[in-house]
């Protein structure tokens, strides 16, 4: 299944790629015959790749943070973030690169309570400091075990943040939101209570993968 936050993108490059082969079968011989025949079929089986959207089973548990995409971890680490939390905590990064399903997912359940989109650079997003320097989505949501702060961040590729999300919306974990067009990272930032459950270098997915838990009460 194609996702409904690529469908645009993915028709245009569909469109350029049938062009092109038009192009090549009808007015072109040799090598650029055969490169216009090739370069079509590769972007359009790219683009199925890339925009794919395949379901996910989310556990059911109520004091967990699930993933918000598929990719591979970069941090595990402490830090104080000061715009919804304001409070110290540890923060998880995921890296996605180009091969990874691009659809992002609801963390936890909750309420919207901050979302801001933030203008800024392009950095490789695999940096530490593309997480404050980078063009960014930030959504603050307040769930039943206090609030979840994370991020959609823009990359050196990716130019495109995609959320369908608002101040005030009820939502509910594993359940799709947007995506980040052609690789780049989110971040999930809490406080110090919960417990991470992945380490640097794990791969994860989206609605899936578990984060962070939240201890039980005895």
């Amino acid at each position: 299944m194609i996702t409904k936050y690529g469908y645009s993108t993915f028709l245009t490059i569909v469109t350029i790629s049938l062009l092109l082969l038009a192009i090549g079968l009808m007015f072109t011989t040799g090598i650029l015959f055969y490169l216009l025949i090739i370069i079509p079929f590769f972007l359009i089986i790219f683009s199925i790749n890339f925009f794919r959207d395949p379901a996910r089973k989310t556990p059911d548990s109520e004091n967990i943070i699930v993933s918000p995409a598929d990719g591979k971890v970069l941090f595990v680490k402490k830090v104080s973030e000061n715009n919804y939390l304001k409070e110290e905590g540890t923060q998880i990064s995921i890296f996605m690169s180009p091969l990874n399903v691009h659809v992002n997912r609801i963390p936890v359940d909750g309420k919207v309570e901050f979302l801001e989109y933030v203008k800024g650079k392009f950095i490789r997003a695999f940096e530490d400091k593309a997480s404050e320097k980078n063009e960014r989505t930030e959504i603050g949501i307040n769930s039943k075990f206090g609030k979840v702060f994370f991020t959609q961040v823009a990359g050196f590729i990716a130019r495109r943040i995609v959320y369908k999300i608002d101040i005030g919306d009820e939502v509910k974990i594993g359940s799709r939101f947007g995506m980040i067009k052609f690789g780049s990272r989110a971040d999930v930032v809490v406080n110090n209570k919960w417990i991470p459950k992945v380490h640097k270098g794990d791969m994860v997915k989206a609605g899936e993968t578990i984060l962070f838990e939240y201890p039980k009460e005895k």
